[in-house]
């Protein structure tokens, strides 16, 4: 696959404030579902921001489809969609403003769009975006960026203010999406929003990215058990009490088969750092 984003000893920070990103590096190749992790404040969304060109850091280098963000060129924008987690208000109708802004996308798919609302359930003649709910906003934006058909699309937190139902239908019609031309990147702290449809997962903590790989090689090297609490196991990483019994995140040093459990690969992560990055990015043999 070919590398689509490639950043290096990134850093950032808002005016006189401590740096909000550090030495930050990160590589991401296209045709992925992107997950792009982290708690509340470690810099996910400002990161977005700098990969599509909306901020500038302070040093290091970011390509972004061969090109330097900071330089706002059109022929990367034109391959970028950002939705940001607060939605911009529009006094425009629906079809007058996916005909003003349709036009800057090469590849927009018009009937892509409409299939798209028709499935989050919005009302196509809608003649004022502004009297929409918050949700159905988010959904709106959702629908027009997925139609652009850009080669990265940028989501910060896409499933905040969508129902149960909704963010189902979200995890469908992304998915529809990916190619090998498409990359797709979600930030969000909702991890379980995000279970079965991400690909890749990048986890931040203390401000750097400290976890990226695929579901693929993260099931090769770790394996996720629920088992007797009483039983001890030298492979076992990150562990935790759950009402069915104890959740073990362990070292796959045996080939073990195991289905990926999302929100404990992240809380392991988070707990036992420098371990598992020692596991995938220092192996033994």
């Amino acid at each position: 696959m070919k590398k689509i984003i490639d950043i290096n000893n990134l850093e950032f920070r808002y005016g006189n404030q401590s740096k909000l990103l550090s030495d930050l590096n990160l590589e991401i190749e296209t045709g992925r579902i992107n997950g792009l992790l982290g708690k509340n404040g470690e810099g996910k969304s400002t990161l977005l921001k700098l990969i599509s060109g909306l901020l500038f850091p302070i040093s290091g280098e970011i390509k972004v489809l061969d090109f330097d963000p900071s330089k706002r060129d059109p022929k990367m924008l034109q391959g970028i969609f950002f939705l940001p987690e607060e939605v911009a208000g529009s006094t425009l109708s629906i079809k007058k403003f996916v005909k003003t802004y349709a036009p800057f996308y090469p590849k927009f798919r018009l009937s892509k769009f409409y299939d798209y609302i028709n499935e989050f359930g919005i009302n196509p003649l809608t003649a004022n975006i502004d009297t929409m709910s918050y949700g159905q906003k988010k959904k709106f934006m959702i629908a027009f960026g997925l139609s652009t058909n850009s080669k990265i699309i940028l989501m910060d937190e896409p499933t905040n203010g969508l129902d149960i139902p909704s963010k189902g239908i979200f995890r469908k019609i992304v998915a529809s999406v990916i190619n090998e031309n498409c990359t797709v990147i979600i930030s969000s702290h909702q991890v379980l929003d995000l279970e079965n449809l991400i690909d890749n997962i990048i986890i931040m903590e203390d401000h750097q990215i400290v976890f990226n790989a695929t579901t693929e090689e993260i099931l090769k090297k770790l394996y996720f058990t629920v088992g007797d609490a009483t039983k001890t196991d030298e492979t076992v990483i990150y562990k935790e009490d759950k009402l069915r019994g104890l959740n073990r995140v362990c070292e796959n040093t045996l080939g073990n088969e195991s289905i990926l459990d999302v929100e404990l690969l992240f809380n392991a992560v988070i707990a036992r750092t420098e371990t598992i990055k020692n596991i995938f990015y220092n192996p033994k043999n």
